[in-house]
């Protein structure tokens, strides 16, 4: 049997490899030197001021929403085309969780959809305390606009860029946090770099900084000017808030500072087979993934369209069973069971659903050659014509 083509997978080198095998050999296997080293290397590329690497990119929201004050009374909103961590984090602080429907072009969170939102929710009063928007696939956000709107309607923003790093909008690298209070980014081995499992939060403002560390690592500090009083000696610490053990390792962080050496070159390389498809695929009955002009992707994922009322379930299947590992991103948050139970209905947030409808996301990763693309590409027509 032929080995499955996956949707995405790592790329691991050998130097990547010796990079973990010297810290295997090393005095730290966790908390010690590569952790903020990896943080120092994800700060730099991004031009931005301050990381705090933890476990995953899951632990990330939930620190931030946690950081910018997020607890029971207040809203956060985020895309329901997304994975359930983004909307999760807000619920893990107590807060109440709603969503703002998708650009039909985009499959990102709309700006005019949420200034409608906004509108109505201040008449309500009953505005968002956090919003989250979610570069899907690698694209961002309009960044811009939901910056004006959140300086009109007085809330914090975080970058949900699990998919983005690597990218860029408006010629500067997502990550930036220069439309945002903070920005995450997850690294988990299907994403553009990996740690293995791991996330980063990044941002500009040293006292949210401070607050992520300390959630990150059970609220402790080592730092004698965080201290209600003086340190009793060189082993000494406190635990001055409640935090969690969302800490990195070495190991992991490691592997991310060597991949993080071919960032660029895994874009690239997803770009180059992105622009393939797009040129193979321009004559079927399919809606390719559209572009904002003012956006460079990471292309962590390449989702299409069908059109006509194609069977999607039955393409899926086909394709699967002929070894091209397709997948489905995302199921609506709002019609999980769980949602469900939270009082969201099927319809609250009409165009996400029926981008779920009819999307598949096609095997895209720096490996993937040319002939297996070709591949893929013939058998989707295949199966599109038995299909029609």
């Amino acid at each position: 049997m032929t080995a499955m083509i996956p949707y995405g997978r790592q790329d691991i080198s050998e130097v990547d490899i010796q990079a973990v095998v010297d810290v295997l050999r090393s005095d730290y296997l966790t908390q010690g030197p590569a952790v903020p080293a990896f943080e120092k290397s994800v700060a730099e590329y991004c031009g931005t001021q301050h990381a705090v690497a933890v476990n995953s990119a899951t632990s990330a929201l939930h620190i931030a929403c946690l950081a910018l004050g997020a607890g029971k009374g207040d809203v956060v909103w985020t895309s329901p085309n997304t994975f359930v961590a983004s909307a999760n984090c807000g619920l893990y602080c107590g807060a109440r969780v709603d969503f703002v429907d998708i650009d039909p072009h985009t499959y990102n969170m709309s700006a005019q959809a949420l200034e409608k939102k906004l509108f109505e929710a201040k008449q309500q009063g009953a505005l968002p305390k956090i919003v989250i928007p979610v570069h899907f696939a690698g694209q961002s956000c309009e960044m811009y606009k939901i910056k004006v709107l959140a300086d009109q309607y007085n809330f914090k923003i975080v970058e949900d860029a699990s998919h983005a790093i690597g990218g860029r909008y408006l010629g500067e690298p997502i990550g930036n946090c220069r439309y945002s209070d903070i920005t995450i980014f997850s690294f988990h081995p299907v994403k553009i770099i990996t740690t293995g499992e791991g996330g980063i939060a990044l941002t500009n403002d040293t006292e949210l900084a401070n607050r992520l560390a300390l959630l990150r690592s059970h609220g402790i500090t080592r730092d004698s000017e965080q201290m209600t009083h003086q340190t009793d000696g060189a082993w000494y610490y406190q635990q001055i808030g409640l935090g969690y053990n969302y800490r990195m390792t070495d190991l992991q962080a490691a592997l991310g500072t060597s991949q993080m050496e071919r960032l660029d070159e895994f874009v690239l390389r997803r770009q180059a087979i992105a622009k393939y498809y797009d040129e193979m695929l321009s004559n079927l009955p399919i809606t390719l993934p559209w572009q904002h002009p003012n956006s460079y992707s990471a292309y962590h994922l390449y989702p299409i369209q069908l059109k006509d009322h194609l069977n999607r379930r039955k393409v899926f299947d086909e394709l699967r069973a002929a070894g091209i590992g397709v997948n489905v991103h995302y199921i609506p948050v709002h019609t999980q069971p769980y949602y469900r139970k939270l009082g969201f209905e099927i319809g609250d947030f009409p165009i996400a659903e029926d981008y779920y409808v009819n999307t598949i996301s096609l095997p895209i990763f720096p490996a993937l050659t040319k002939d297996e693309q070709n591949m893929v590409v013939c058998l989707l027509k295949q199966f599109l014509e038995k299909t029609h």
